[in-house]
């Protein structure tokens, strides 16, 4: 038995090495593969719900319903470096840059948000309606 108990310690320090060596190399991962990492891979919704980009009655786009299905996420919880909605502070320079820059950011993608903030379905109208939305939250 002591003799299994000697053996056994420099066996497991070495696995135990072997795998904090390898958990500590970091591995580059680019902002694309970021977007696609923390992109939605589901969706819920609840029956009678209206779909993310639905109009509200009126035919307008109903913008808080688009927010809290897809932008809420993160410009809540500032997750990914996002600025969360009401962050006059985090908002001020991103507006100073004026909407044009703000509407291209939400439609295209920047850093870890995908463009449309994932969701393709969204017409650009819809986007545009929620970056407003965004921007009067922070003034």
């Amino acid at each position: 038995m002591n003799r299994i108990v000697r053996l056994a310690f420099p066996v497991a320090l070495v696995i135990t090495t072997s795998l904090l060596v390898a958990c500590s190399q970091k591995e580059e991962v680019s902002k694309e593969e970021t977007a696609a990492l923390i992109a939605p891979v589901a969706k819920v919704e609840l029956a009678g719900s209206a779909p993310a980009g639905a109009a509200a009655p009126g035919g307008k786009v109903d913008v808080k319903h688009v927010f809290d299905t897809v932008c809420s996420a993160c410009h809540t919880t500032g997750a990914a470096g996002a600025p969360k909605m009401g962050d006059k502070t985090a908002w001020g320079p991103r507006i100073a840059q004026g909407k044009e820059a703000l509407y291209h950011s939400a439609l295209n993608g920047k850093n870890a948000m995908p463009a449309k903030g994932g969701n393709p379905a969204l017409s650009d109208a819809d986007v545009k309606a929620v970056v407003d939305y965004l921007v009067a939250q922070a003034k």
